[in-house]
């Protein structure tokens, strides 16, 4: 049995929108169906302009599918991707999330694995923090939170973070090496291989009620 994955995230100026990428291909090649999307940018072009390697971004990923809840509904399992920004989240992919109350009301969220990975500037930016403050999210649904862990070498090599794969940017501000690409391809291999493993067992089961759907608060 196959699984469907949702890769949803925001990137700036580059570093996550790779490992995203890197997460989707260790998702497929886990043998699942994998939807790349990424989040609205909500600054204005001005901010952007201020940046230039932030403007060749948004130019450069204008190929990437807008992420819709939609898609969140489709999936099986999630990975969310964001910058760090004062130890939290991006505001582009909390607005987002903001959007999912009627999944959530309906019960179409619990039960699904997620997992989360980040960037920062800095090595004591926020990266565990951001993290962390996902799960909040992820707890509110009654989602499965998979973390990389250290269940394999790549994890240690990449800096050893096991709530999720991170890159520290530095001031030269370039892409994620090696290492932490491995670890996000490990990451969504790992999201994938336990997905399908769950939903082989709900189908062994017979397993075929729908999440409780009474959200009033």
């Amino acid at each position: 049995m196959t699984a469907k994955v949702a890769v949803i995230y925001y990137s700036a100026t580059g570093a996550v929108h790779a490992l995203a990428q890197a997460v989707a291909e260790g998702a497929a090649a886990a043998g699942a169906g994998v939807r790349l999307r990424r989040v609205a940018e909500l600054a204005t072009g001005e901010a952007i302009d201020q940046n230039p390697r932030w403007r060749r971004h948004v130019e450069d990923a204008a190929s990437i599918a807008r992420a819709e809840v939609e898609d969140l509904a489709w999936a099986d399992a999630f990975a969310f991707g964001t910058p760090t920004r004062f130890g939290a989240p991006a505001a582009q992919l909390k607005q987002f999330i903001d959007q999912t109350s009627v999944l959530w009301r309906e019960g179409a969220l619990a039960d699904k694995p997620v997992t989360a990975f980040t960037s920062a500037f800095n090595r004591h930016g926020g990266s565990e923090a951001t993290i962390l403050s996902l799960g909040n999210v992820f707890y509110h649904w009654g989602a499965l939170i998979v973390p990389p862990g250290f269940t394999d070498p790549v994890v240690s090599a990449a800096g050893g973070n096991p709530y999720g794969t991170s890159y520290v940017s530095g001031p030269a501000g370039g892409g994620p090496d090696a290492a932490a690409l491995d670890a996000a391809r490990y990451q969504g291999r790992r999201l994938a291989e336990i997905t399908i493993r769950l939903l082989e067992g709900r189908r062994a089961a017979g397993d075929t009620a729908v999440p409780a759907t009474a959200r009033t608060s």
